[in-house]
């Protein structure tokens, strides 16, 4: 694949106008008020019809699962299609996260975070019972969703800091610890929150387990949303839990299996190949509006655009823009294929796209001057924005890590 098709041009103009009508005249409020995202994301899910494509899938998935029948892999899926048909599929997923990104990324960590990370952790490894329950309220964004993992004194070592703790207690398990950082968090309704299993044994030597949530639970305390820099279109806060008591029938899978420590790995590739989609939304964005501004703003009597050193700037940010864009017709067509990228690929395209993604971002506020500096002007906003993908769903040194030691293992 080197180029969107007509078929994927028309579904990113649909999405275009989604957004230039619904978004971006309010963005102010968005970003700066105090309006959460979800509105404007179901009216998205609604126009499009995302979340009755993604409910469909998943009903027959989930009739396969209750026929007795395996598990549909990716390949198997993308077998079952057209590759024009699967390269669209892929397209529809990918469109949206790259025209919101034009002006609000954060509007994606929030849906991303609810449907493609809550669900998708009950979806993969709970039972019948579980996936009928809190998964298709989730792919509609009826309700929203949050993945708790992160905590005050982790940060990158996720597990081996993991003080959050499950405790059996006869047919029953009591909950406590403290999760920071969460997306959705002030606001979810079902929350996938992962623990170690606590039998008095060393702490590194406990099982990782996860447990579904509901707002309200006693003992659960969901805080306000946290002041941050950037993405302030996606609410983040924190979680308290005292004592909260589940049945078994909150255990994802109902079983205390080791496999959950995997699985959250499994749930950090997907963040880490979003990522690159969201690049290239920023970096669009900001080229866009420096080609107009250098255009238009005339300095010493002629447009800065006819400077050499304004001309290395933009050519620097379109170079960035085709490398994205080609790691996005990649993934596309993976999807379309049935063949995922590793864990180690996935970081690499982390890496390389939250990299570029803020070079572009500070040199369009360098390009903008004294004026890129100020909120008035949309660069400085998506310059904050930026930052934030070398740092969440890993930061740029475990990418480094993990491609390190993919390499180092062959």
């Amino acid at each position: 694949m080197i180029e969107w098709s007509e078929q994927h041009l028309a579904i990113r103009d649909a999405f275009r106008r989604f957004v230039e009508a619904e978004i971006k005249p309010n963005l102010e409020e968005l970003e700066h008020g105090d309006t959460p995202p979800y509105r404007v994301l179901r009216k998205m899910f609604e126009t499009f019809g995302i979340g009755a494509m993604q409910l469909d899938r998943f009903q027959r998935q989930l009739e396969r699962e209750k026929s007795g029948g395996a598990e549909q892999k990716p390949s198997d899926a993308a077998r079952s299609l057209s590759f024009e048909a699967a390269t669209d599929a892929a397209a529809m997923q990918i469109l949206p996260i790259i025209e919101l990104c034009h002006y609000c990324p954060g509007m994606v960590t929030a849906m991303g975070v609810s449907v493609a990370l809550t669900a998708g952790a009950i979806r993969s490894r709970g039972t019948v019972a579980q996936k009928e329950k809190f998964v298709p309220q989730l792919l509609t964004m009826e309700k929203v969703g949050a993945w708790a993992i992160t905590e005050p004194g982790s940060g990158s070592d996720a597990f081996g800091s993991m003080k959050s703790t499950a405790r059996r207690d006869g047919d029953q398990y009591v909950l406590n610890g403290n999760k920071t950082f969460i997306t959705n968090g002030p606001y979810a309704d079902t929350i996938v929150f992962i623990c170690k299993l606590d039998e008095g044994n060393d702490p590194r030597d406990r099982k990782v387990l996860s447990f579904i949530l509901d707002r309200g639970m006693p003992g659960l305390t969901q805080s306000k949303p946290l002041r941050k820099m950037g993405l302030h279109s996606s609410p983040t806060g924190e979680l308290f839990l005292d004592d909260v008591r589940v049945g078994k029938d909150r255990l994802i899978g109902e079983k205390e299996d080791p496999a959950a420590r995997s699985g959250a790995k499994a749930t950090f590739n997907t963040e880490r190949a979003g990522v690159v989609a969201m690049a290239l939304g920023i970096v669009e964005q900001c080229l866009a509006l420096c080609v107009e501004y250098a255009k238009t703003r005339v300095q010493f009597g002629r447009p800065i655009g006819e400077f050499q050193l304004i001309q290395e700037k933009l050519a620097g940010m379109e170079v960035a823009r085709m490398n994205l864009q080609n790691i996005v017709f990649q993934q596309i067509e993976r999807a379309a294929l049935g063949k995922p990228m590793s864990l180690a690929e996935a970081s690499a395209g982390k890496l390389y796209s939250a990299r570029a993604a803020m070079s572009v971002a500070l040199e369009a506020v360098q390009l903008f001057g004294g004026n890129g500096y100020m909120a008035e002007f949309q660069v400085e906003q998506l310059c904050r924005d930026a930052k934030v993908l070398q740092i969440y769903a890993g930061t740029d040194e475990i990418q480094i890590s993990q491609i390190a030691r993919s390499l180092l293992a062959d």
